[in-house]
């Protein structure tokens, strides 16, 4: 890792979350039973993070109390206060004898799914001053990048043309920011301009949505999507069940063959609560083999044949493309655990894709997802050290004995 320090921006009062945050700060509001702020220090020590410094403001020092020197979460947390009226890069100004070399730095009311390897990558690629996390979208948008990363622009005021995503916080920074504050009791958006003016930033394109805990409707969605969720997502031909020979597929319900060990994995994964959604690349009816009916009318029968035996699908997701089509969500894409995700209400860093082909664990890497590879574990080491599997098994049995035992 280049830097194992975060640094997170948890000043302001928060007056779009009142009456909440009449007696409490911003950080510290209610999440899945859990202040806003727990959630993203525990990412932080998941991505290898060990030293955080916290930049509070308003209330502060209840925010020191909740988390104290953060041993508890196996992190070191530093406390640098100052005023409420400090603007945000006045306060990360002041804490500047604290920072290393490089840094990460977050907003105190942003969560998305973050993948720390993948900024570091563009952060070294470009040699920027900073590295931006972005959101790609062209409403309320204050950045213009390229599909490669370099940043053109960044407007505060997101009135410049061109603009085609929103920063988000996630950012990688070395000290040599400083060189562009004026020293002034400014917001750091400020600096962000000047930063984008003198090219010096480049950004990594989040593949998720983002949540925020900004005012009391979108805490109320983050909320809802940092509840812990008992829900898999498994691929289904040579997963579920049987895989046709090369080139072929599954066409009618004769052919449609349960594997023993994966169904009485998933009875006992059903058993201790777990749901499942089924994720899985359709090409044959691009090939012409069958239709999207007959794929339907298949994950129907399977699905009721599963529910026989006590085991609830949710959801199916089907990419009919072919895979010269390009398509975002074709495996190893990550588009259709992306649509999980953003339907089912799904974090998924902390969520698990079950799957046979090495593209299983591609698109799971690529969506910030866990991956499991069952009946080619030894072909794991094809892959790049980032794409590998946490989990390497023969059968979704074997997953479950795992995945129940921890």
């Amino acid at each position: 890792m280049l830097t194992q320090q975060a640094v997170i921006l948890c000043g302001g009062r928060g007056s779009r979350l009142r009456p909440l945050t009449d007696t409490l700060p911003k950080p510290l509001a209610p999440v899945a039973g859990k202040p806003f702020l727990f959630h993203l220090l525990s990412q932080l020590k998941r991505n290898g993070y060990t030293e955080v410094v916290l930049l509070t403001g308003y209330l502060g020092h209840l925010i020191a109390e909740e988390f104290g020197d953060g041993s508890t979460l196996g992190l070191s947390i530093t406390y640098h206060h100052g005023p409420e009226e400090w603007e945000t890069a006045f306060r990360l100004a002041q804490a500047r004898p604290l920072l290393k070399e490089h840094f990460l730095l977050l907003y105190g009311d942003n969560y998305a799914m973050f993948q720390q390897e993948r900024l570091e990558q563009k952060f070294v690629h470009f040699g920027r001053i900073g590295c931006l996390t972005v959101y790609p979208r062209k409403a309320r948008a204050n950045v213009a990048y390229t599909v490669e990363g370099d940043v053109t622009t960044y407007d505060g005021t997101r009135a410049a043309p061109g603009l085609n995503g929103v920063e988000i916080g996630y950012a990688l920074f070395s000290r040599e920011v400083f060189s562009h504050f004026t020293g002034e009791n400014e917001s750091f958006s400020k600096v962000l301009s000047r930063l984008g003016e003198a090219r010096q930033l480049c950004a990594y394109s989040l593949a998720g949505e983002y949540h925020s805990a900004s005012d009391l409707e979108r805490l109320k969605i983050t909320d809802a999507y940092l509840r812990p969720k008992k829900i898999l997502l498994i691929d289904r031909d040579g997963t579920i069940n049987r895989k046709m020979p090369e080139a072929q597929y599954v066409t009618t319900w004769d052919q449609f063959e349960f594997i023993p060990e994966s169904v009485e994995g998933m009875r006992r994964l059903a058993e201790s609560g777990w749901t499942f959604a089924v994720v899985s690349n359709q090409a044959g009816v691009a090939r012409g083999m069958l239709t999207e009916a007959e794929v339907w009318d298949l994950d129907r029968r399977m699905v009721g044949a599963l529910r026989e035996e006590g085991i609830q699908v949710i959801k199916s997701y089907y990419c009919f493309h072919h895979w010269d089509d390009k398509c975002s969500c074709r495996k190893p894409e990550p588009g259709m655990l992306l649509q999980a995700s953003r339907e089912l209400m799904l974090a998924l860093e902390n969520t698990w894709y079950i799957g046979d082909d090495l593209r299983d664990c591609t698109a799971a890497w690529r969506a910030g997802c866990r991956s499991a590879l069952v009946g080619h574990s030894e072909n794991w080491q094809q892959l790049p050290p980032e794409e590998r599997p946490q989990i390497c098994c023969d059968t979704v049995s074997e997953f479950a004995s795992i995945l129940l035992s921890q």
